[in-house]
């Protein structure tokens, strides 16, 4: 559980998470779809995600270079476990 835990810590991570289990996207698509976070903050839970194993990063040649943002099997099987947080917490919420 600390292993998961470590993987999605920090704000936004499962939001990230969240946007990669609707299939996979570029950059600018993340930042559309999420568009309270920093450029930074993204570029950093992209990173972390991605040294956690649950995100690849895929670049595709040509000008100007093509950057798509996948999750990983090991990511795809957070998905069950973001749902059963999300009820949990809506289970709590007064």
């Amino acid at each position: 559980m600390e292993i998961t835990l470590a993987a999605l810590h920090g704000r936004w991570t499962t939001l990230v998470v969240r946007e990669l289990l609707r299939g996979d996207r570029s950059y600018s698509e993340l930042r559309a779809a999420l568009p309270m976070l920093s450029d930074k903050v993204l570029s950093d839970r992209l990173a972390q995600l991605g040294e956690a194993g649950v995100v690849e990063r895929d670049r595709r040649p040509g000008w100007p270079p093509r950057v798509r943002y996948a999750l990983t099997p090991s990511g795809h099987r957070l998905g069950p476990v973001l749902q059963a947080l999300w009820d949990w917490g809506t289970d709590v919420s007064p």
